[in-house]
């Protein structure tokens, strides 16, 4: 590890605050909690998680700790989506070849690769495409032209789109029909949209409930939609009407991977996909967790998407053309996934070297004083493809919200990506800077943009400007803590009840638990050192053993006393369970006088 990462993640645990400080742990109705556990049968515990979650009727309770595709809402008041159904429904019927196009991150390759599955399993002539990150974001009219040039009659846009009107109009021009199916924002300006359908839950006249789905989700209810509308005009009499639920694998992938918050109709949409990952039916998946060292009989949850297939996944479209991505997901056999996989692990590693390197370059312009506001740093030649994991990266190192920006200077443009932090609106903020920029588009957790490089310290100041203006009125806490707790309350059953309020992401986030003044009886720093293992030990005499990743230089030594924020989890060895803590955040206690026995 190079000084300068080496120094990156000392900042890094610098920056977390003291459980004393602005951890605050949440605050519930006791009421609610006794009700929760006693209907429930649950522990005290997990009751105060649910109520934290806002979870307070025990049928609400039941729904949410099992999760079916039955409780998916029907999507009634899904702006554009009979349009699009209808439009679809004909070419279906007619034989007229459609083209699917997919923005490059993971949310926009697994959009396209379903709709593709799925439109040519009712035996339509598809002709898939996704974009290429050298050529802009989203659908560009080379894109229009080239659907045009394959004989396409009708195009549909996914994660992408919604800001495309120049493209769409060039589609339009070409005599195709367009589709949209996105869930950017959508500009708030009155100009009619030239696509036939723009399915986007952000439109002002959508009512539908839900909001926050990703295009992968959203596809999905095109598809089902679809399915609806063929199966009452008796589509399906004479050839087999395939089983939607086969491509909940890639609706899991594109939802956990986008980040979008996980409840509602993607918590729902994410747990019934997790099982169909876990089941390793499509060639694609299963060759890319083998190329990513996943154990053949390990299930797959959410951290496996985060930690091993995202990143592969979105390594090719990082790197420059996201077309590896797709063929995997699409690969009819395990013989040419296997290829595709060796290929994307290929790129992944480009990427991380990459990564590393404008991270440090990043961090050398930083230096150590204070950023200001929102940190906006800006470098020639780097790679495009890393500046939203690096502004990732340096959200967690400084707490507030980060662009980079890579400038090409033959070009004499920059495009950047942001990463919120603290409730602010990157959207927002982009939209206050629009008069400096070429470009821009996202939502209110991320964003893009294209700008002149003249113009990169003037934008700097207005991003500065603009954030600094929301600050106002948002919370500083750093983080919630969901219960205080004995360690001899920290049990086998209590994991597997927390465990039940998975999958986690964000909007539904992994239960943290305090335990405060207990003592290390044995600690030791692991890996290449920045990980600390713990035996801990209460006044009561209860144990447990935490590990607390990336903390290494945090290490209070035996006998200390702490304080440690951490989530319970379940480590299986040769079939035997043990707790162990996954320690968050851990304090040295200045009250180190506590008598044990």
């Amino acid at each position: 590890m190079s000084p300068v990462v080496s120094a990156s993640m000392s900042l890094l645990s610098a920056s977390l605050r003291s459980v004393d400080g602005t951890w605050k742990v949440r605050t519930v109705d006791p009421s609610t909690v006794g009700r929760l556990a006693g209907a429930l049968g649950v522990s005290p515990v997990t009751a105060r998680c649910l109520a934290a979650r806002g979870i307070d009727e025990a049928d609400q309770a039941r729904s949410y700790l099992t999760p079916r595709l039955g409780h998916l809402r029907r999507p009634s008041g899904l702006a554009g989506l009979p349009d699009a159904v209808a439009r679809l429904a004909d070419a279906i019927r007619a034989g007229q070849r459609i083209g699917v196009f997919g923005d490059y991150d993971v949310d926009g390759v697994t959009t396209a690769a379903l709709m593709t599955t799925y439109l040519r399993q009712l035996g339509a002539s598809v002709v898939p495409r996704v974009a290429r990150r050298d050529a802009g974001y989203g659908f560009g009219c080379a894109d229009a032209d080239f659907f045009a040039g394959s004989g396409c009659k009708l195009v549909i846009t996914g994660d992408c789109g919604t800001s495309d009107i120049d493209a769409i109009e060039r589609a339009v021009e070409r005599e195709m029909d367009v589709i949209v199916v996105d869930h950017h924002t959508v500009p708030s300006h009155d100009q009619h949209h030239p696509a036939l359908a723009l399915v986007n839950p952000f439109r002002p006249d959508s009512t539908f409930p839900f909001r926050d789905m990703a295009s992968v989700g959203l596809s999905f209810y095109l598809m089902a939609a679809l399915r609806t509308e063929l199966r009452n005009s008796n589509f399906f009499a004479t050839r087999p009407d395939p089983d939607l639920r086969e491509l909940l694998d890639l609706v899991a992938l594109g939802t956990v991977a986008d980040l979008v918050p996980l409840r509602g109709e993607n918590r729902i949409l994410t747990a019934a996909g997790l099982g169909w990952l876990s089941r390793r039916l499509r060639p694609g998946v299963s060759a890319l967790l083998q190329v990513a060292g996943v154990a053949p009989d390990r299930r797959v949850d959410e951290r496996t998407i985060g930690w091993k297939l995202a990143p592969r996944l979105n390594a090719p479209g990082r790197m420059g053309d996201a077309e590896p991505a797709l063929a995997l997901l699409l690969a009819p056999d395990h013989s040419a996934a296997a290829q595709w996989a060796e290929r994307l692990e290929h790129e992944n590693e480009e990427r991380r070297a990459a990564q590393i390197t404008v991270l440090e370059q990043a961090l050398e312009m930083l230096g150590e004083s204070d950023p200001g506001p929102a940190v906006v740093v800006a470098g020639q030649g780097w790679p495009s493809g890393v500046t939203g994991i690096v502004a990732a990266k340096l959200v967690e190192m400084w707490q507030r919200p980060a662009f980079v920006i890579a400038i090409d200077p033959e070009r004499g443009s920059g495009r950047g990506s942001g990463r919120s932090w603290g409730g602010i609106n990157l959207y927002d903020v982009l939209h206050d800077c629009s008069e400096l920029l070429e470009r821009f588009g996202g939502h209110a957790g991320a964003g893009g943009l294209t700008v002149r490089s003249n113009q990169v310290d003037e934008l700097r100041q207005a991003i500065q400007q603009a954030v600094a203006s929301r600050a106002d009125g948002i919370a500083t806490v750093s983080g919630w803590l969901d219960a205080e707790v004995a360690l001899a309350d920290v049990d086998i059953r209590l994991c597997r009840e927390l465990g039940s309020l998975a999958p986690f992401g964000r909007g539904n986030e992994e239960p943290l638990l305090i335990c405060r003044g207990i003592r290390v009886r044995k600690s030791q720093r692991v890996g290449d050192g920045s990980h600390l293992k713990l035996e801990v030990e209460d006044q009561h005499g209860a144990t447990r053993w935490g590990i607390a990743f990336g903390l290494g230089e945090k290490d209070p030594g035996s006998g200390a006393m702490i304080d440690a924020a951490f989530a319970p989890t379940l480590n299986v060895w040769r079939g035997q369970s043990r707790v162990e803590l996954e320690i968050r955040h851990l304090d040295a206690r200045r009250d180190q006088a506590a008598v044990y026995s």
